[in-house]
C-alpha cells in the first residue's frame, strides 16, 4: 500500500494573510516611529537652545565683572557664536588664561543642511534686534532654530 502525499507546507492563501497581518502591522508601527524621531529632536533641540543661551548669560556676566575687556561702544555678548567655544582672554588672570564657555556649539537638530558649520545652522538675533523680526547684527544677544516647521507643541520651531 502506498503513503499518502506529505501535506505539511502552508498554502498560497494562508501565506497572504500572513503577508497582509504584517503589512498592517507595520503600517500602524510606523507614524508611532516618525513621532518618537521627532520627539528626539524636539528634546536635542531644546538642550541646545537652553546650552547656548547659558553660555550667552555667562559671558555677559563676566563682561559685568570685567573678566572680558570690552570697548565702550560694544555690547556686553560676543561678536559671534564661536568665541563661546574658542574662548576669550581673561581680562583679570596675569598669565592671560582663556575662559571658556561651551566645550562644543551644538548644531541645531532641525537643520536639513550638513555642509553648514555647527555655528551656521542657528539663527542669530543681534543685542539691538526685536524679538519679533530677529536680526543679525554686531553680537550675539540670541540664537534660534532656522527651521520654519511646527512642532508638536504646536509652535515652530523658529519661534522657540
Amino acid at each position: 500500500m502506498t503513503s499518502p502525499p506529505d501535506n505539511r507546507g502552508f498554502t498560497l492563501v494562508e501565506l497572504m494573510i500572513v503577508v497582509a497581518i504584517m503589512g498592517v502591522l507595520a503600517s500602524s508601527a510606523m507614524p508611532l516611529y516618525e513621532l518618537n524621531a521627532q520627539r528626539d529632536k524636539e528634546k536635542e533641540l531644546r538642550v541646545a537652545l537652553r546650552q547656548i543661551r547659558e553660555a550667552l548669560d555667562a559671558y555677559k556676566r563676566a563682561v559685568g565683572d570685567g573678566r572680558i575687556a570690552r570697548k565702550a561702544d560694544e555690547s556686553e555678548y560676543p561678536r559671534k557664536l564661536e568665541d563661546l567655544v574658542v574662548g576669550i582672554a581673561d581680562a583679570k588672570d596675569p598669565e592671560k588664561r582663556k575662559i571658556y564657555f561651551l566645550r562644543r556649539l551644538p548644531r541645531d537638530p532641525m537643520s536639513a543642511d550638513p555642509g553648514l558649520s555647527d555655528a551656521g545652522t542657528w539663527g542669530k538675533r543681534a543685542y539691538e534686534s526685536p524679538p519679533d523680526n530677529p536680526q543679525e547684527g554686531d553680537d550675539v544677544f540670541d540664537v534660534y532654530s532656522r527651521s520654519q516647521q511646527m512642532g508638536l507643541n504646536g509652535i515652530a520651531y523658529d519661534k522657540w
